[in-house]
C-alpha cells in the first residue's frame, strides 16, 4: 500500500502552454469537418467523436457511507443515491460497422447532484466520461490535433479499407499483448480487440480535482453477470451493429454492478497532471471504491431512451461540479470543443440538448 499523502490541490499544479487558445480554435475547425461531413452523408448530426452508441442504460448509484476523509469528497462527500444515465459507445466521429474495431467508452451523467458548479455548467448533473483504456494517446492537444486532421481526411470514406486495417491491427495488437505490451495508438487505429462493453472497465484518462485533492476515476464490472463477460469477443463479421444487437440481448436479463473507482494523486511525478500518456501506477496510487452503479434488465436501446439520452443530452467532463473540475492542457481543450460540438448538432437537427432532473 502507499505511504505517500494525497496531493492537496493547488491552481499551480496546471501548467498553461501560450497557443491553447489557437490550438482549440484549430481543433474546432477540424472537427467541424468531421461533423459537417457526417451530417451531410446520414442528414443528422451526430457526436464529433464517440458517434456510434452500442446501449443506453438507466440505473443508481449509491455513494458508500463511511469513506475515509480523503476519499469523501464532492459528490462523494456525504453516502445517497442518485439516478444515472450510461450511454456505451465507440469513440470514432463517424458511425461505422463493427468490424471496425475501436476502443470503446462509457459516459455516465448523474442526476441531481447539490454543490457548487464549474463555470457555464447547465443544470444539476455530474457528467464522467471514460474509455476502456487507462492511458490518452496524445500528450497534449497540439499533438491530438495532429492525428484529428488525419482522422478528418478519412471520415465517411473507405469503410471496407478501414475493416481490413482494423482486422490486420487486430492481430498486431494480440501478438503484442501476448509479450505484455499494450498499445493505445494500434488499438485507436482499429486494433482494439471487439470485446463485449459490458465486461470492461473503464477509465477516465485525465486526471480531476477531487475536493482537496486530484483525482482518476474508473468503472469496472463487479456483478457475476458482468465480469462473466470480460474478454468476451463478439462476432462482427457481416453484422454492422453486432455490439449493440448483443449488449441489447444480455440486458434483457442480466444485472449490471459495477464500482465506481477513485485514483488519487500522491506524487505528481509519478502521477503527472499535464501527461495523459504517462499511466499513474496502481502500486503507488491504488484504485479505491467510492460508489456503487448498478442497472436492472431492461431494454438497452429502447427507442425512448434512445431519443431522450442519445439524441436529446449530451455528456461533457465540463459538467458537473466546482469540486471535480476537469486538468490539464487536453482537458482544457474539451470544454470548447464538446460545446462546440453539441451546438451544431443541436442546430442542425433543430433539437435542443436537454440536461435531465430527477
Amino acid at each position: 500500500m502507499p505511504t505517500n499523502p494525497p496531493v492537496l490541490y493547488t491552481p499551480q499544479v496546471e501548467s498553461f502552454e501560450n497557443d491553447e487558445q489557437e490550438t482549440i480554435c484549430e481543433l474546432n475547425e477540424t472537427f467541424d469537418i468531421i461533423l459537417n461531413k457526417t451530417a451531410k452523408d446520414y442528414g443528422h448530426a451526430v457526436r464529433s467523436v464517440h458517434a456510434k452508441a452500442h446501449g443506453i442504460l438507466e440505473g443508481t448509484m449509491t455513494v458508500k457511507g463511511g469513506l475515509p476523509p480523503e476519499l469523501a469528497q464532492g459528490l462523494f462527500a456525504n453516502p445517497g443515491t442518485y439516478k444515472i444515465y450510461m450511454r456505451i459507445s465507440t469513440n470514432a466521429g463517424d458511425i461505422l460497422p463493427d468490424a471496425i474495431s475501436l476502443p470503446r467508452g462509457i459516459a455516465l451523467k448523474v442526476v441531481d447532484v447539490p454543490g457548487e458548479r464549474l463555470p457555464d455548467a447547465a443544470g444539476t448533473t455530474q457528467d464522467f466520461v471514460m474509455v476502456n483504456g487507462p492511458v490518452f494517446q496524445a500528450k497534449n492537444a497540439k499533438k491530438f490535433l495532429g492525428s484529428l486532421k488525419m482522422l478528418a481526411k478519412t471520415t465517411g470514406r473507405m469503410e471496407s479499407t478501414k475493416e481490413v486495417l482494423s482486422s490486420v491491427l487486430q492481430g498486431v495488437n494480440t501478438a503484442l499483448e501476448a509479450v505484455g505490451v499494450s498499445s493505445s495508438t494500434v488499438q485507436a487505429m482499429g486494433g482494439a480487440p471487439d470485446s463485449d462493453p459490458l465486461g470492461e472497465t473503464y477509465y477516465s484518462v485525465t486526471p480531476f480535482r477531487y475536493g482537496d485533492y486530484i483525482a482518476k476515476f474508473s468503472i469496472r464490472p463487479v456483478s457475476k453477470d458482468l465480469t462473466e463477460l470480460t474478454g468476451k469477443e463478439i462476432d462482427t463479421k457481416d453484422q454492422p451493429d453486432a455490439i449493440r444487437a448483443t449488449v441489447q440481448a444480455e440486458m434483457q436479463h442480466l444485472t449490471g454492478e459495477w464500482e465506481f473507482c477513485v485514483q488519487l494523486c500522491r506524487d505528481l511525478d509519478k502521477q503527472p497532471v499535464e501527461d495523459p500518456t504517462a499511466q499513474w501506477k496502481e502500486e503507488d496510487a491504488p484504485f479505491v471504491a467510492v460508489a456503487t452503479l448498478r442497472a436492472e434488465p431492461q431494454d438497452s436501446w429502447s427507442e425512448e431512451n434512445v431519443q431522450k439520452v442519445d439524441e436529446e443530452m449530451r455528456f461533457s467532463i465540463w459538467t458537473g461540479l466546482a469540486a471535480h473540475k476537469p486538468l490539464g492542457n487536453i482537458n482544457r481543450a474539451r470544454k470548447a470543443t464538446y460545446e462546440h460540438s453539441s451546438s451544431f448538432r443541436a442546430g442542425f437537427n433543430r433539437c435542443p440538448i436537454h440536461e435531465p432532473a430527477a
